[in-house]
């Protein structure tokens, strides 16, 4: 009888860390989170998300959530091609990691606190990741750079045997002494009758 696994940490999260991720989007410099996003996975209303984050303005300065500008949103919507009809009368709120930490602190359900670890695991999962991405372009810049070097050798290098292979075009040699131009032959050879 094969042994029963033990649960793992992740496996208890209500929602997945990988999904959590690809709902963290980067806003005026900022790793962000929607208000819809996050009451959807906190199994509340938009509305009702929001009118807790107010009663609790103190707790979120400017830096743990702000709102998006109009034109902001209206660019958001295009690039999500979401309706214009029904929805939203306003531009959403966006939290930052800080922001989204605070939240604990607000909202206190089982489901809230299994949400908020699901989701700080995905930063912290997502700032790795960036790390190592930074890594790697630093790397390739360098390659890139080294290659430009020795491409810039290499042109070089191949102009040489260029001229090496093919001999330069013979220059007309020109006899020593004075040689008239071939109108003066002519003349003088007339004038020799």
């Amino acid at each position: 009888m094969p042994k029963a696994r033990k649960p793992t940490a992740q496996s208890n999260l209500p929602v997945p860390v990988e999904s959590i991720g690809n709902r963290i989007y980067l806003i005026r410099g900022h790793k962000v989170m929607f208000d819809h996003d996050l009451a959807r996975m906190y199994q509340v209303s938009t509305k009702v998300f929001n009118q807790a984050v107010k009663r609790n303005s103190d707790r979120f300065p400017e830096d743990f959530i702000f709102q998006l500008a109009v034109k902001e949103a209206l660019t958001l919507r295009s690039q999500f091609v979401t309706s214009n009809r029904g929805g939203r009368r306003y531009a959403p709120y966006v939290f930052t990691e800080q922001g989204v930490a605070m939240l604990s602190s607000v909202l206190k359900s089982k489901r809230a606190i299994q949400v908020n670890i699901a989701i700080m695991r995905a930063f912290v999962k997502l700032r790795e990741v960036l790390s190592t991405h930074k890594d790697v372009l630093q790397k390739l810049a360098q390659m890139e750079r080294v290659q430009r070097a020795h491409g810039t050798h290499i042109e070089s290098i191949w102009k040489h045997l260029q001229d090496l292979v093919s001999p330069p075009a013979s220059k007309k040699k020109y006899r020593i002494g004075f040689h008239p131009e071939p109108e003066q032959r002519l003349s003088a050879a007339a004038g020799r009758k």
